[in-house]
């Protein structure tokens, strides 16, 4: 008997010593497959951002080496003017173009989630300017908004409306390149939107009809309780994606006239590109990721106590 147990123990010891080793190359193999995507994210993305940091803290221009200066960086930006303003216009454009993005977005899945006539073909014209580069739409918007010979102006004039400005003055400048960007953007919310509120139980609406609930009632009272973390989500993105706000003002105004439609990374690039002031950019790109963080946390913890009230 005592041999029986002797050999049972000698034999499953190579099995498990196998067992072992098979599961040694699995991890391995799998290590090698995470490797694919882990070391380029590490030397494309990670690698950047901590050489960015170190950037802010140094004076640099390309050539030669960074120069050490610490907090110099940070002390210029806060009291430069333009950084101010720049910083201004990205909060005015998120007042305009997060509300309307989430409310255009909002209507307009409602509208398709009827299944009324055209709702199909909806689908498509409204998610495809999502895909179009900013390059494109804001070549687009630059000929509709035109002051001279623009669509919308000649359609204001029909109703008596004198031809406005929408890119060309101080007033107006911020408007014209927040109304392309609800229109680029839109897409996005939308598609979010219209699969939120196919997933909202019929269960709900029959009840809601045995009440005697109304369309508004039930958008009150069901769809927007049962849609508010995709709300909240799309408000996120939107925020987040406002804030760094760069091709259409790139493209449409060029930051002017006299800086009345800069954003923040648009005077990123002007530091850094035209002007070679390497360090002072990142500086500011800092104080940017600090305030996005910021507003995001802030905006995230308001509409979970408004889910809670």
């Amino acid at each position: 008997m005592a041999d029986a147990v002797v050999v049972d123990r000698a034999a499953a010891a190579p099995r498990h010593a196998r067992s072992l080793s098979a599961r040694g190359d699995i991890e391995w193999a799998g290590y090698a497959l995470v490797a694919f995507f882990a070391v380029p994210f590490l030397i494309f993305n990670v690698g950047p951002v901590l050489f960015g940091i170190y950037v802010g803290f140094t004076e640099w221009g390309i050539i030669g080496s960074p120069q050490w200066i610490g907090l110099e960086n940070y002390r210029t930006a806060l009291a430069d003017p333009w950084v101010r303003v720049a910083f201004v216009n990205v909060m005015k454009y998120a007042l305009v173009i997060v509300p309307g993005v989430t409310v255009l977005g909002l209507l307009f899945a409602l509208f398709v989630n009827q299944s009324w006539p055209l709702s199909a073909v909806s689908r498509t014209i409204l998610f495809t300017p999502n895909v179009v580069s900013a390059t494109v739409i804001g070549l687009i918007w630059v000929w509709v908004l035109d002051t001279q010979f623009g669509v919308l102006n000649h359609y204001l004039g029909l109703i008596g409306i004198g031809p406005i400005k929408w890119l060309t003055s101080v007033q107006w400048s911020l408007i014209g390149v927040s109304i392309a960007s609800i229109w680029w953007d839109m897409g996005l919310a939308f598609v979010l939107f219209l699969a939120a509120l196919q997933n909202v139980p019929r269960d709900l609406y029959e009840a809601a009809d045995i009440d005697g609930a109304g369309r508004l009632a039930k958008l009150w009272h069901v769809v927007l309780p049962h849609i508010r973390p995709t709300i909240s989500m799309v408000v996120t993105l939107q925020l987040i994606s406002t804030m760094r706000i760069f091709s259409q003002v790139y493209v449409m105004t060029d930051g002017g006239p006299a800086g009345s439609s800069s954003s923040v990374i648009y005077y990123i690039y002007k530091t850094a590109v035209q002007q070679q002031r390497l360090g002072f950019a990142s500086a500011v790109s800092i104080l940017l990721f600090i305030a996005i963080l910021i507003l995001t946390i802030v905006q995230r913890f308001v509409l979970r106590e408004t889910a809670r009230g």
